[in-house]
């Protein structure tokens, strides 16, 4: 997507007008604007652009009080109610580590930032919503009733950007990296694997190699990593809430990550989309783009960590679920008895399939 001149602001607005009740997100990938450049258009009408530095807006976000924290890729939005009281900032990443809000933050990617005011049936609705550079949404701050006024007002005023500019400029938006992985490696990397003390060690490891992670998971076969029925998720999930076990959600996209640590105990299906309604935690997941979803176990000095996490067509992940930490363990036994028994993929290669040159090459 090039939108380079930005559409005319009055246009958008227009067009806004005659098609009131669409998402925003939906609204924009079917004009072909960016939901940022929507955004935008409004400046002046409930609109303030902002500084996007985080290290600026994220400490002031904890004198807001109770609001709703929201982040999203195209094929899952988690949505989770408390406050940033722990803004942990960094060069490279960035933390907001409290028991409702879980964050991982890629300050890179948060290039736009605006206060939004909008009336709404129930009063004036108030956010703060973050940008990438192609105008994608990163993350987004929902003001509930319990918030502070006076400290977003000031918030408002103190970080507003002294020229409001309604003609946003995005670049293209970059490309998904497809799965990367060489089948030639693969006995250094099982065995590389098999040697972890921490998952975060994972990462590192895929890197050296030249792989990424559904590369990597392709190629290593069980007992590392098993392919899962993509109906597995759903089947995952009513396990979850049938059992009561706590898990930790996974969700995010390049700018940011959120995360649950808690148990899913209301679901509700609603056409391709599987809902969890719970109290102060919503997730909302297109099954029907659940395209591979993989069994994980890494091994860690706590146990092993083990995973259910599902990629889209592109080979994006959507999320990832582990067990909840307990005390000093990774490992959860009880998690793992219900991962253990999802079907695997109705071939009979599970995980280890050949894989084309052009693939292999990637």
């Amino acid at each position: 997507m090039s939108l380079t001149p930005p559409l005319d602001p009055q246009a958008i607005r227009e067009m806004r007008q005659e098609n009131p009740k669409i998402r925003d997100r939906d609204f924009a990938a079917q004009f072909d604007i960016s939901e940022a450049q929507l955004v935008a258009a409004y400046l002046g009408e409930g609109v303030t652009q902002l500084d996007a530095n985080i290290d600026e807006i994220f400490p002031r976000l904890a004198a807001l009080g109770e609001v709703m924290a929201l982040t999203r890729n195209a094929s899952c939005v988690i949505e989770k109610v408390g406050t940033y009281s722990d803004f942990r900032p960094g060069k490279h990443a960035s933390m907001v580590l409290t028991p409702e809000i879980d964050l991982r933050l890629f300050p890179r990617h948060f290039t736009t930032a605006f206060a939004v005011e909008r009336k709404s049936d129930a009063g004036i609705r108030r956010s703060v919503q973050f940008f990438d550079a192609a105008g994608d949404a990163v993350h987004k701050v929902h003001l509930r009733a319990a918030s502070n006024l006076e400290a977003w007002a000031t918030l408002v005023s103190d970080l507003a950007l002294p020229e409001q500019e309604p003609h946003l400029s995005v670049t293209p938006r970059q490309p998904a990296e497809a799965p990367k992985a060489d089948p030639q490696k693969a006995e250094h990397l099982r065995s590389a694997w098999a040697k972890m003390t921490d998952t975060h060690q994972f990462r590192q490891l895929t890197s050296k190699l030249k792989m990424n992670r559904l590369g990597a998971y392709r190629i290593a076969g069980e007992p590392l990593a098993r392919q899962l029925e993509a109906g597995s998720v759903d089947t995952m999930l009513h396990a979850l809430r049938d059992q009561g076990i706590e898990v930790m959600i996974f969700v995010g996209n390049p700018g940011c990550i959120q995360i649950h640590a808690g148990p899913v105990q209301n679901l509700r299906s609603m056409g391709p989309w599987q809902n969890i309604l719970d109290p102060g935690f919503d997730l909302h997941l297109r099954l029907d783009h659940l395209t591979e979803v993989w069994a994980v176990n890494k091994p860690t000095q706590r146990g092993d960590a083990i995973s259910v996490e599902a990629f889209d067509s592109q080979g994006q992940v959507i999320l990832q679920v582990f067990g909840r930490r307990d005390g000093d363990r990774d490992h959860r036994p009880e998690w793992a008895e219900i991962v253990a028994a999802l079907p695997s993929l109705s071939d009979t290669n599970t995980g280890q399939r050949t894989l084309p040159e052009t693939e292999a090459a990637l």
